[in-house]
């Protein structure tokens, strides 16, 4: 049988704990590599993911000692060149460099050591994200380091502009919360929306993304007034809209689906077709048929909402289709699994209620029965 793959041993391992001592031994006549590899390897193997960051982080503070003005310059040296600049997405780095944010972070004691910290974590982004590393710096002093990360946005390394909408996000994963104000990064996203690199923009999304959970307006706001200067590729600005309202259009968000081009008070009659009943374990056939205006466009999605333990439901919704309507209206068909044994929940049986949803309204409603 294959071994099960494992991200934590691909990530950090001896191979690339050797690499990491290579660098530093060429850096500092003081540094034994093969101690230091071999204070990594004695714990690294048992640890996961986040404590393997922590504690190579740990190891390079005890081979390398002192505080952070006398580091900095064994860091500079130890990097290797920057990432490609010239490409445009999907290049993270080599998530062995992870830990030198972290230690950056920690030696960082004072306002007074920001300005080299800062420099440090804008090198190193240059080889690996450092989005994790700035954050108990922004939490700290979230004056001085926002004034710095606007103007990273200026940055000629996309990786550092992405930095500066990365590392500012509100809802971060696995990030600490910075607790920022919401508009307080928004002249960076000004700056940044125009970027030529999808990895850029992508975070500028995912930054909008994260604050219409807390308030739309701010991002309908934002995009319309994107929308209207024309500073960004139409074709690309269209695709960061979408991106940014996944959220809002899901939740049928009516200002969202507007600025899409989604009318949610368009004319129409809808029909949804469903079977009596269905087992679980195979797939409800779902249909669909649309009559409306020619041309009129559609978002079309479609809502379960699950049996739950102790008499309770739980409402999900899912894609279906984005379209326009022709001559003859719209027709559509669709297949869901009914997992057995989902990752997430198990299915019971009885009656589950279907909602035809339309641009964000619900059009059309009917049940099936799941049966064991």
């Amino acid at each position: 049988m294959a071994e099960s793959f494992s991200l934590k041993d691909q990530l950090f391992n001896v191979e690339k704990t050797r690499y990491l001592a290579g660098l530093f031994d060429a850096a500092s006549v003081e540094f034994d590599p093969r101690a230091f590899e071999a204070d990594v390897m004695a714990r690294l193997l048992d640890l996961e993911l986040k404590a393997r960051i922590n504690w190579i982080a740990e190891m390079l503070s005890k081979h390398v000692p002192g505080p952070l003005d006398q580091v900095a310059p064994v860091i500079f040296a130890a990097l290797p060149p920057p990432l490609d600049p010239s490409l445009r997405d999907d290049d993270f780095g080599d998530f062995i460099f992870a830990p030198l944010g972290e230690w950056v972070a920690d030696l960082t004691k004072t306002e007074a050591d920001l300005p080299l910290a800062l420099d440090l974590l804008e090198a190193v982004t240059q080889r690996f994200s450092m989005e994790f590393a700035i954050r108990p710096l922004l939490k700290t002093w979230p004056d001085p380091v926002l004034a710095r990360m606007s103007r990273w946005a200026g940055h000629a390394h996309y990786h550092v502009r992405r930095l500066a909408s990365e590392g500012t996000r509100p809802r971060l994963p696995w990030g600490l919360a910075v607790n920022l104000p919401l508009d307080a990064p928004l002249p960076i996203l000004d700056r940044l929306h125009g970027d030529d690199t999808r990895f850029v923009t992508r975070s500028v999304a995912n930054h909008l993304n994260d604050i219409a959970k807390k308030d739309p307006q701010i991002v309908v706001d934002q995009l319309t007034a994107w929308q209207a200067r024309g500073e960004q590729a139409q074709k690309e600005l269209d695709w960061m809209t979408s991106h940014a309202l996944r959220g809002l259009i899901k939740a049928g968000d009516p200002r969202a689906l507007r600025l899409l081009g989604y009318d949610p008070e368009l004319d129409l009659s809808a029909e949804l077709e469903l079977p009596g009943r269905v087992r679980i374990g195979e797939k409800l056939m779902l249909g669909a048929r649309l009559q409306g205006a020619r041309g009129a466009r559609v978002l079309v999605d479609y809502a379960l909402t699950f049996q739950r333990a102790g008499g309770k439901t739980s409402t999900k919704v899912f894609k279906w289709k984005t379209g326009t309507l022709g001559a003859d209206g719209l027709s559509l068909q669709k297949a869901h699994p009914l997992k057995a044994q989902a990752s997430t929940f198990t299915l019971l049986p009885g009656a589950h209620q279907v909602t035809l949803m339309v641009n964000g309204q619900p059009r059309a409603s009917g049940e099936v029965e799941f049966l064991a």
